[in-house]
């Protein structure tokens, strides 16, 4: 039977976890031929986990009282307000919430820069290190394929680095999208289960910034820039075996450079 098309709506369910279990399946194995999509959905994920916890606190605390079905039934009994008064009510609530929409840049800017880079690869850390499936597209044993693959992409040399000294192994890489363009990102492990990623991807002001951290709900991590080519590694582990890794990565990228 030919699957039907994946639209919009099977991404918003995806999102809002309602997708039956097969169309669940047909769905993610799209996303795994698709990265832009895959990378929407994973903003959409993150916008929903911020609201979620942005409202946690309303939805604990107890029901009004102007809530009760008791005093519901009582206000439906009462006679309507005059048309012209719910006219006004509805054009005051649709300026109030335009307000609030062109306001949304103002309290959320969307970050540039460093910020930009972290937020990046805290995302696709999100979306590829639970993977079991396919988390790369290109394993360690195609290292010199995937340097070549990521230096095409992003039109300048790139190296991919060697860790093992530090206990963790290269499992491979890929391709990924990100709003300011193509990025490479590349995933290691200890051999244990814990994984951790490192996105790379040319900055749009040259020169170098230093590193600081970053972090998520769910992960951490440290972002900076050499020589105009922006780093972000990202993990779960704490500051004692991140910023150690994070400082490893940085040695072996400015030998490649």
């Amino acid at each position: 039977m030919t699957m039907r098309p994946i639209g919009d709506d099977d991404l918003q369910g995806l999102v809002d976890e309602r997708l039956e279990a097969s169309r669940r399946r047909e769905v993610e194995t799209y996303l795994d031929d698709h990265p832009e999509a895959r990378m929407r959905v994973a903003r959409m994920v993150a916008l929903r986990e911020e609201m979620r916890a942005a409202f946690a606190p309303v939805a604990a605390e107890p029901v009004p009282a102007r809530l009760n079905l008791a005093r519901i039934v009582e206000a439906r009994r009462r006679p309507a307000r005059p048309a012209w008064q719910a006219m006004a009510a509805g054009l005051l609530l649709l300026i109030g919430g335009a307000g609030g929409w062109g306001l949304r840049e103002v309290v959320s800017p969307v970050p540039t820069g460093i910020e930009a880079l972290a937020q990046s690869a805290s995302m696709n850390y999100a979306v590829y290190a639970p993977d079991h499936t396919r988390p790369v597209e290109l394993a360690a044993a195609n290292r010199d394929e995937l340097a070549g693959w990521f230096s095409a992409r992003l039109k300048r040399p790139v190296g991919v680095p060697d860790l093992s000294g530090s206990g963790y192994r290269l499992m491979g890489g890929r391709l990924v999208a990100t709003p300011q363009g193509p990025a490479g990102l590349l995933m290691y492990d200890d051999g244990h289960g814990a994984r951790f990623v490192m996105l790379m991807r040319p900055m749009h002001v040259p020169g170098d910034a230093p590193m600081r951290p970053h972090t998520t709900e769910t992960s951490s991590g440290y972002a900076w820039a050499q020589d105009g080519l922006g780093y972000s590694l990202v993990g779960t582990a704490d500051d004692s075996v991140l910023h150690p890794l994070a400082d490893a990565v940085r040695r072996a990228t400015a030998k490649s450079l």
